[in-house]
């Protein structure tokens, strides 16, 4: 209905309410009282503070919220006519992975779309990587995308250049399904519709979006949809990655969440990161999908270790040999390229290790607590506090 959907647009896009406060406002009015969305909208303020317990702020907010809905069911009428459709977070279509991967904290309380919905609910796959990725990176996604396709999976991609791209290409090269995850309003994607016309008409490629359906693109909202790609997907495949920016910041949040998220074995001389998200815990696999062994990799073993990591600790740990150091030479034992400065408030923070300064020099010096100092410690003082 043209009203319902006036009344989701309007409580999707409540400025400063993030997904958290909207949903768990769903949970209280549709799951826990039973209440539409029109019925919910047609509650007075004194309604919205004493039974939906709102504060008196957010009663506010959601009264001058009121002010769009003309505007929204005119909006959500166009949208109509023109095939696009609306999936609520209440609704069944609404895809049960992305509930189940971002949980209701994280989950978009409402999904415009336009393509076949079934797509929605097959297996998925998501090929992520660089937008300035090389040659052998492309030609992984190309693999991967080939390989899913026969498999039946759908290609999970977010329409930027580079892995992105070449994702959604090679899903539609070898006749298999994808869906694009937009980084601007969904009716702002009129070149897009036109170029997979066909696509979307077979019922091969669906278009999705989270955001106010004129928005236009900004960086903030294609960082904003990397989180929906990943929330999409059954597995995740990395193709190239550098230490910054929305791929790296996804496989990390991703790691995180204990998702699996397999990363292209680089080759000798590639400079990516891919390397270090292996080494915090992504999965390497070689060109066709296959996991690899990592444990006796001489590459990967050449590698530093991750700072502020167990192992890392562990290995500052093991380099007292029963003596104090200062921190220049902890750093030349371990090849750390850290300043003294850094170094040395990294190991005041580590409760096994005690400072001494020399009343010489003023200079700190760090051994083991439970060893006793050697002869270099009688010239400290007690510890600092």
């Amino acid at each position: 209905m043209i009203k319902d959907a006036a009344y989701w647009i309007t409580l999707a896009h409540i400025p400063g309410w993030g997904y958290a406060k909207i949903n768990s406002l769903v949970v209280k009015f549709h799951h826990e009282m039973s209440l539409s969305i029109t019925e919910f909208f047609a509650m007075d303020e004194s309604q919205l503070t004493g039974v939906i317990n709102l504060s008196g702020e957010e009663a506010t907010a959601l009264n001058e919220a009121r002010k769009e809905v003309p505007g929204n069911a005119f909006l959500a009428e166009s949208m109509e006519n023109q095939g696009y459709e609306l999936i609520p977070i209440v609704s069944e279509l609404y895809p049960k992975t992305l509930k189940e991967n971002l949980k209701s904290s994280h989950s978009p309380p409402l999904l415009y779309i336009k393509g076949e919905q079934s797509i929605l609910t097959e297996k998925s796959l998501a090929i992520v990587g660089s937008r300035t990725a090389g040659e052998v990176s492309l030609r992984f996604t190309d693999n991967i995308a080939k390989l899913a396709s026969k498999e039946f999976k759908v290609i999970v991609s977010g329409f930027a250049k580079g892995v992105d791209k070449q994702a959604l290409d090679s899903a539609v090269k070898h006749l298999g399904k994808s869906i694009i995850v937009l980084p601007q309003g969904i009716m702002t994607f009129a070149s897009g519709f036109k170029t997979y016309y066909k696509e979307i008409q077979e019922g091969n490629v669906l278009v999705l979006s989270t955001f106010f359906p004129k928005a236009p693109w900004k960086v903030e909202l294609a960082m904003a949809r990397n989180s929906i790609i990943y929330g999409l997907a059954n597995e995740i495949f990395v193709a190239e990655s550098g230490e910054t920016g929305g791929t790296w910041q996804g496989v990390m949040a991703g790691i995180k969440r204990g998702r699996k998220i397999f990363i292209r074995m680089p080759e000798a001389g590639e400079k990516n990161a891919n390397l270090l998200l292996i080494q915090k815990g992504a999965i390497a696999v070689d060109d066709d999908g296959n996991v690899i062994d990592t444990k006796q990799n001489p590459v990967l073993n050449t590698l530093p270790l991750e700072t502020g990591s167990e192992e890392f600790d562990k290995k500052i740990l093991s380099v007292f040999n029963g003596g104090s150091l200062s921190a220049k030479e902890i750093s030349d034992k371990l090849g750390l390229d850290w300043s003294a400065q850094k170094l040395s408030k990294h190991l005041k923070s580590n409760p096994a290790i005690k400072t001494m300064k020399d009343k010489k020099s003023g200079t700190n010096h760090y051994a083991l607590k439970e060893q006793l100092p050697d002869p270099q410690t009688e010239l400290f003082g007690s510890p600092d506090s």
